[in-house]
């Protein structure tokens, strides 16, 4: 074979070999994380009948910081009686954080802090009600499940958060 002939050659499977090469990769679009709404619901009972409840909203990634849920008020307490009295003031209410959401096979895992509390009007002095929890859970999607239950340490009240988590498309 003479050089032209043989240059020839190597050069058209040079540019095949460019052209395969050219099809095979294709740019790959990075996949947007998995979102999870997150739908809270604190019940308070009394002999096993639901006499309260209220709604908490949150949607997350599984890839990420968490999220965090903050409602309540500031609810003022006397410190110092007489003709000036001094009052300092309590958050009271729900804080709700989640992080290290992952989802394995089918269920949601992830760590869940709740703080509830409540001021107690009716009482001579103040007295604010405080409930913590905090864990690691697995929920199924889509099905509502208890994550915490505790009774009220002075009635026969009690109390549970529940989550219900949906993927979001």
């Amino acid at each position: 074979m003479n050089n032209t002939k043989l240059a020839v050659t190597l050069l058209t499977v040079m540019i095949g070999a460019g052209a395969c090469l050219a099809q095979t990769e294709t740019p790959r679009q990075a996949e947007a994380p998995k979102a999870y709404q997150l739908d809270f619901v604190l019940k308070e009972l009394e002999d096993g009948k639901v006499i309260n409840s209220r709604n908490y909203s949150l949607m997350v990634t599984a890839v990420g910081a968490g999220g965090s849920i903050r409602s309540g008020d500031k609810v003022s307490v006397m410190v110092k009686a007489g003709a000036q009295p001094e009052y300092t003031y309590t958050d009271v209410g729900v804080n709700i954080d989640c992080g290290g959401v992952q989802e394995i096979q089918g269920k949601l895992t992830l760590n869940v802090k709740a703080d509830i509390s409540t001021a107690q009007p009716e009482t001579a002095r103040p007295l604010i009600r405080n409930t913590r929890w905090s864990s690691n859970v697995i929920v199924p999607l889509r099905k509502a499940t208890v994550l915490f239950t505790s009774d009220d340490t002075s009635s026969k009240r009690r109390t549970q958060l529940e989550l219900t988590a949906a993927p979001v498309n």
